[in-house]
């Protein structure tokens, strides 16, 4: 598409936004930004409007202007008066992720989607791409970096040949048009954004977009222990070759035996190189490897990655091993869900360090998974009510974070893991949970 004078409508800035506006403004188009915000409040206005944007609000009377495309932001939902008249009047919507892939020469992209999981599979594709491609793989997308930021950065515009872990949404799949990854996953499927994609086929229907286009020799890695996503795959089939992995069992193309990942035939990666734990990570890090083998990648290469992860900062993050005790920062659980799913990666020996701002929320499924846990020790606003309810007089109260791992130190032996997984959020003792891994970790490495 030649973008030079066309009319280009941008919905939503934010940093995805912002990102497009680049790569329209290299290629030469009329843009107009259309802001909930008042100009006012958007900080890059003076900036974009020396670029030559025009900032507009959202009043209806902007979308019956003629536009010959229209960029909406992944955050600005699809369901709007604003997006149906658009539709209504057929003027072309597409994502980010889509103007990026249509103005970039072809490049490798392993697109990652799915409702749990996203953000660790694709770290670590990326991370085994480094190795393999070291200078020409990048990590994007609904991880936090536009794909179109990652475009005008490396530029992949005029180069190609790039490899690309993608972490795609339900909300950058919408609006796709020719979007058309080499290798892709949807990791699985359960309930989420129900409000937002007006009932759950609309949801699960979005996480199919992201094969709609593979064909050929691309690879659709198809995880067939999910019975929902085997429904979704029956209703609405892959066009192209379907690698299916499975952790339960060994009838598929990819599982684990013998203390091996085996994959299409091959023993590729020992799980006792594996730090992460947890099947759900098992999960994670078989369909990474699949990828890998599917772009072939060396097993010397994939294993050296695999080794070397330890997983996304602040979920179950593996910090350091002292005298066999190994200690994990999941300041990131700030709800009881994320502390029962990092309690399910350990078999015993857990000292559980938990507490922080209180919310109020009740711990009776959290006191359904206290089966692997050694001592309840907890900390901060909420520690003394946590441990009544977990643990009674046999937990331990304390005051602070550093106070906590000090009681754990005490108590833990050779075999036993400290695990930070506070079950809320931090704000009585810190400004974010990013801080409160960190302090965590700097605890850890300063013993």
């Amino acid at each position: 598409m030649d973008f030079k004078g066309k009319k280009v409508l941008v919905i939503g800035l934010a940093r995805s936004g912002m990102a497009a506006i680049k790569v329209l403004r290299r290629l030469g188009a009329s843009i107009t930004l259309s802001e909930a915000k008042n100009r006012d409040e958007i900080k890059e206005a003076d900036d974009l409007e020396a670029l030559g944007v025009e900032i507009v609000n959202q009043d209806m009377s902007v979308f019956e202007r003629n536009f010959d495309l229209v960029v909406k932001n992944p955050g600005v939902p699809f369901r709007t008066p604003m997006i149906e008249r658009l539709n209504e009047r057929g003027i072309k919507i597409i994502t980010e992720i889509e103007l990026a892939y249509i103005v970039a020469k072809p490049q490798h992209y392993v697109a990652i989607t799915g409702t749990n999981g996203k953000t660790t599979t694709t770290s670590l594709v990326y991370e085994i791409l480094d190795k393999a491609f070291p200078g020409k793989a990048h990590l994007c997308g609904n991880i936090g970096i536009p794909l179109c930021e990652t475009v005008i950065e490396n530029n992949l515009m005029e180069e190609e040949g790039h490899y690309i872990a993608l972490e795609i949404s339900n909300f950058q799949l919408i609006n796709i048009d020719r979007f058309r990854p080499e290798v892709a996953t949807i990791i699985n499927l359960t309930p989420d954004h129900v409000d937002f994609m007006g009932g759950l086929e609309n949801y699960y229907k979005s996480k199919t977009e992201i094969y709609r286009n593979m064909a050929g020799g691309d690879v659709f890695i198809l995880n067939r222990d999910d019975p929902v996503l085997a429904q979704y795959v029956e209703k609405y089939p892959v066009n192209c070759r379907v690698d299916g992995f499975s952790i339960d069992n060994e009838n598929a193309d990819c599982f684990i035996r013998d203390g091996f990942m085996v994959i299409n035939g091959e023993k590729v990666l020992p799980l006792d190189c594996i730090k992460l734990v947890g099947r759900h990570n098992l999960q994670n890090i078989i369909i990474a490897v699949a990828a890998a083998k599917a772009l072939g990648i060396g097993n010397t290469t994939i294993t050296d990655a695999v080794s070397s992860f330890k997983g996304v900062e602040h979920r179950i993050e593996f910090v350091r091993e002292i005298n066999g005790i190994k200690y994990y920062n999941d300041s990131k659980g700030t709800n009881t869900d994320a502390t029962v799913t990092a309690l399910k990666s350990f078999g015993r020996g857990v000292l559980l360090l938990l507490g922080g701002f209180e919310k109020g929320l009740a711990m009776d499924d959290v006191r359904r998974h206290l089966g692997c846990v050694k001592k309840v020790i907890g900390f901060g606003a909420c520690g003394p009510r946590l441990v009544k309810e977990l643990a009674g007089d046999d937990g331990i109260v304390v005051t602070t974070l550093d106070e906590a791992v000090a009681e754990a130190n005490k108590i833990a032996e050779s075999g036993d893991t400290v695990l930070l997984s506070p079950t809320t959020s931090s704000f009585d003792q810190y400004t974010c949970f990013e801080e409160r891994g960190e302090h965590f970790k700097k605890i850890v490495n300063s013993l």
